[in-house]
């Protein structure tokens, strides 16, 4: 009977986790798919990195939808069981909190390694990923993100660039372009024609005007050069691909132990912290899901909604203080940690009256 019994738990258990997060995972990547296909229409982003950009946001958002979804499907799961009065009979047939646990440590170690993976490995290279992408993209958009009728920035020098219209092959007619040139200078420039150019050193591209004119001097003077030309090519750097400092969120779990700032000690624990938090969650969803019968089945998810978003506020609040070195780091966000877990085990002592045993 207890292994019918494990069986049944896990099974209910499983099925509403995996419903659950594939729920709120639809509705994340849904968000972002909006936020993807807007960039692609400004040409901040190339068509052909859509999907895979849209794939490795999910790998990110699974690290916090794994926890939230095991809490909440156990609640939900258990929360069925004592409205429909079938955990009143497991207990009547002497099932305790250890048969509750057992079946659920099949899922919840799994979840806790499979979550740590990704927090520690593979959500950092995402990062990454991600990150290379948008710098190709910077790379190559150019004069292509380039809108007809609209003043767009181009380069790492805030150039401003306007063309009237855009041709088949690429380039602009009737362009204007204003650039600042040191020492308050201002080059302003008016052609019939332009083009972008590639040359010898592939981080650098000319900007190739053709039949115009160019303005340079100090605004608000009359010391100003004109200077008409028939071709006049504009070189301009592109921006890298690999950032020289990459951000902590970005960076792998070797460098983060190696770097000893603040900020990547708050990282480093907050990578750590989410495994720990999944099981911490899924102890708390135990006692937290008891209900009387025919009570309603969704009755306790707002309290258990609220208690995981206080959760994470605190623990992003602690991963702040830290950074800002409010917070010793050996203390860091385990603390956090701590006093959930001594909740969690305090309601469960309360609910199996540990506390009236061990006064007796």
């Amino acid at each position: 009977m207890r292994r019918i019994l494990d069986r049944y738990i896990f099974r209910e258990i499983a099925w509403t986790w995996l419903g659950v997060t594939m729920v709120l995972l639809l509705i994340l990547l849904t968000n972002q798919f909006a936020r993807v296909l807007g960039d692609v229409a400004k040409g901040r982003l190339p068509k052909e990195a859509a999907m895979d950009v849209i794939a490795l946001s999910g790998a990110q958002y699974l690290t916090i939808l794994v926890p939230i979804g095991l809490f909440l499907s156990v609640m939900i799961a258990l929360g069925r069981l004592y409205r429909d009065s079938e955990m009143p009979a497991m207990m009547a047939c002497r099932v305790g909190p250890s048969g509750i646990y057992r079946p659920l440590m099949w899922l919840l170690i799994p979840l806790a390694m499979g979550v740590g993976w990704l927090a520690l490995d593979l959500a950092p290279r995402t990062f990454q990923i991600i990150d290379r992408v948008g710098a190709e993209a910077r790379r190559e958009a150019d004069l292509g993100s380039i809108e007809p009728g609209r003043f767009t920035e181009v380069g790492p020098n805030n150039a401003v660039v306007y063309g009237e219209r855009i041709l088949s092959d690429g380039s602009m007619e009737n362009v204007f372009l204003q650039r600042r040139i040191g020492d308050g200078r201002v080059e302003v420039v008016v052609a019939e024609r332009g083009e972008q150019v590639a040359s010898d050193d592939p981080d650098v591209r000319f900007l190739v005007l053709q039949d115009g004119r160019r303005y340079e001097g100090v605004p608000g003077t009359s010391q100003f050069r004109v200077v008409e030309f028939a071709e006049h090519g504009i070189p301009y750097r592109l921006p890298g691909l690999d950032p020289p400092d990459p951000t902590p969120r970005a960076m792998t779990f070797s460098r983060l132990i190696q770097a000893g700032e603040l900020e990547h000690v708050a990282e480093l624990q907050w990578r750590i912290g989410i495994p720990l938090a999944t099981i911490i969650l899924g102890i708390l969803a135990v006692p937290l899901s008891k209900t009387q019968p025919r009570a309603g089945r969704y009755g306790r998810l707002a309290i258990g909604l609220l208690v995981f978003i206080i959760y994470l506020n605190m623990l992003s609040a602690a991963k702040v203080w830290v950074e800002q070195g409010s917070l010793s780091p050996l203390l860091g966000l385990w603390w956090v940690h701590g006093a959930v877990l001594s909740i969690a085990l305090g309601i469960l002592a309360v609910q199996n009256s540990v506390h009236k045993r061990l006064f007796r």
